[in-house]
């Protein structure tokens, strides 16, 4: 039965081919593309809008010249559509998984400094435990972990707040911090150095995250901190891959979380600077939407990923303690 506020013509016209036709269009800001990415003929799809909009009882779209933009209103129902698309397309998923005899999937997002020692770690226990359940990653900074988490890409993430407001939307529990590190590769010229400032280290080329990612906004700080201009010769990178493939081939330097660069600076590949950086981050932790439980599965993942947390501030409070820490200056 419709709900008072929500028009029974609304409720009865509203179809998957419609959601499909709103995604697309809001994603693409033409009419004619979004009709042809849903194997639509464009007159079709103009009808198409124009019942939705009448449906609605309000323009969703404007069209000016550059094409179809999308109207403050319009913009919340293009969500939707994008988000009950995602949740669809999932529930099929799962529903193929469990009709073939597994035990349906769980999409988990983890920022750099947690997919190492807190993510992976926690996924591979889970799977030990539910062998035929299917599991996916995604690697990325913490604003586009939390734009896939907005629109129901993922169960939950393992990240940081990356803009102000949004606790209104997400939950979120603290987990442990990143034990950063400025490394080069091995051989570098400032392998040679018994103490080093920030000052030192700017006029080399730098490896930098996004600027919208958290961990980058922090040395920002630390460089305003020192009254140090962000370094002009710099790369600014997503990928961890990227990341350590530029280190190594060149005479860059980079701030990564220890648990990224463990590896590399056990054999060799790189080598760690005498500088402190990045003392202020804030923990990550996992972040979920408001008001939606988990489920059994990711409710597990989230308790094993509490265990590795645990150990990962152990070994942190470890490293700090044998790690000389100079004042920084510049």
């Amino acid at each position: 039965m419709s709900s008072p506020a929500l028009p029974a013509a609304l409720a009865n016209r509203l179809r998957y081919r419609h959601l499909m036709l709103l995604h697309r269009l809001g994603e693409l800001g033409n009419l004619h593309r979004a009709a042809e990415a849903i194997s639509l003929a464009q007159p079709s799809a103009s009808k198409m809008l124009r019942d939705l909009e009448l449906a609605f009882g309000f323009p969703l779209f404007e069209r000016s010249a550059r094409g179809m933009d999308v109207t403050e209103l319009g913009r919340h129902v293009v969500e939707f559509a994008g988000s009950a698309l995602v949740d669809f397309e999932r529930f099929v998923a799962d529903l193929e998984a469990k009709r073939r005899g597994g035990f349906g999937q769980i999409v988990v997002g983890g920022i750099m400094g947690a997919a190492p020692d807190v993510v992976a770690r926690a996924v591979a226990d889970l799977k030990r435990k539910r062998p035929l359940l299917a599991v996916r990653i995604l690697g990325e900074t913490s604003d586009q972990l939390l734009d896939l988490l907005q629109r129901r890409e993922l169960d939950l993430a393992v990240g940081r707040f990356s803009a102000p407001l949004q606790h209104n939307r997400f939950d979120f529990e603290p987990l442990a911090n990143e034990l950063l590190c400025a490394v080069v590769r091995k051989g570098h010229p400032l392998c040679r150095a018994k103490a080093l400032q920030l000052a030192d280290l700017v006029t080399w080329p730098w490896v930098l995250q996004l600027l919208s990612s958290p961990a980058r906004q922090l040395m920002e700080d630390e460089f305003a901190q020192a009254n140090l201009r962000t370094p002009e010769n710099l790369v600014e990178c997503g990928s961890i891959f990227a990341m350590l493939q530029l280190l190594r081939a060149s005479d860059a330097v980079a701030v990564l979380p220890e648990s990224v660069v463990r590896d590399s600076l056990d054999t060799g590949l790189l080598r760690r600077l005498p500088i402190p950086v990045g003392g202020k981050l804030s923990d990550f932790g996992v972040l979920t939407r408001k008001s939606e439980p988990l489920g059994p599965a990711a409710l597990e993942l989230v308790a094993l990923m509490r265990v590795y947390a645990a150990r990962m501030t152990k070994r942190n409070l470890a490293s700090l303690k044998r790690t000389r820490k100079p004042r920084l200056s510049a």
